[in-house]
């Protein structure tokens, strides 16, 4: 039985000095993305991941106001820090409607592949219908059908294959129709993001085979007054598992990467 919180995990100590980038997870709710990422983003960010529980059913409405609330706490003890916010897939959403509630809370937004488009699909409506239905065993084994749709497969490597789909495998079916549920209804007021001054880089997979990401990129870029886009010609779904994706030099590139004060 699944007995975790929602919390801010610390993906390396002694951090707490510089700017913090926090990230917001796919579907699965786990830092298993990230890790690959932390060596080169550590000597520049104090890393944190918002990890959902595998059996946690919150609403948008929940997760905003918990994610607000942490994010809160860590700016009033160090009120002179940038925060920035990084959401991939389900966690870009989550990401949206996060700096929408609460735009003076972060100096920089990032998204990866963000699932804003994903109750546009034909099929979105079965998803959760599907899922909640589904055995245990089928539910696994379901997993691992779902990886060529996330990954591309030559990009990542096998130790990164087997995390991904373990994070999966550890969301129940119950949560896992609870979230793609969230996805179907996910909204957001296009005044709300015309609004926002926020900079934002928006990332895109080119070779995405579960969501139109760069039409949906391109979409939120003629939104958003202040982002640049970036697409990955080679890049699936889930690009922070490839080995030659690196989420440091991509900030650095479009000067996303904030100057250290020694």
């Amino acid at each position: 039985m699944l007995t975790q919180r929602i919390q801010l995990l610390t993906m390396a100590t002694d951090r707490q000095h510089l700017p913090l980038l926090i990230f917001l997870p796919g579907m699965d709710g786990s830092d298993v993305s990230l890790r690959q990422q932390l060596n080169e983003l550590k000597d520049t960010f104090d890393v944190r991941c918002f990890c959902l529980p595998g059996d946690d059913k919150t609403d948008w409405h929940g997760l905003v106001t918990h994610l607000v609330e942490l994010v809160s706490i860590e700016k009033a003890s160090r009120p002179h820090r940038s925060i920035y916010l990084c959401g991939e897939s389900f966690g870009g959403c989550l990401a949206l409607k996060t700096v929408c509630h609460s735009p003076d809370l972060f100096e920089r937004l990032i998204l990866i592949n963000p699932a804003s488009s994903f109750n546009r699909q034909i099929w979105s409506a079965l998803g959760a219908f599907v899922v909640q239905r589904m055995p245990g065993a089928i539910y696994r084994f379901g997993a691992v059908g779902l990886l060529p749709f996330l990954i591309s497969f030559e990009r990542v490597s096998e130790d990164n294959r087997q995390a991904l789909l373990q994070a999966m495998q550890q969301v129940t079916p119950d949560a896992s129709a609870w979230r793609l549920s969230l996805l179907n209804e996910f909204q957001l007021n296009e005044m709300s993001l015309r609004q926002l001054q926020t900079p934002t880089l928006l990332v895109a997979s080119v070779l995405d085979q579960l969501l139109p990401s760069v039409s949906e990129a391109n979409r939120l870029a003629a939104l958003l007054r202040n982002a640049q886009m970036i697409t990955l010609e080679r890049s699936g779904h889930a690009c922070l598992l490839e080995t030659n994706t690196s989420l440091y030099r991509l900030l650095d590139q479009h000067q996303f990467v904030p100057a250290i004060k020694l």
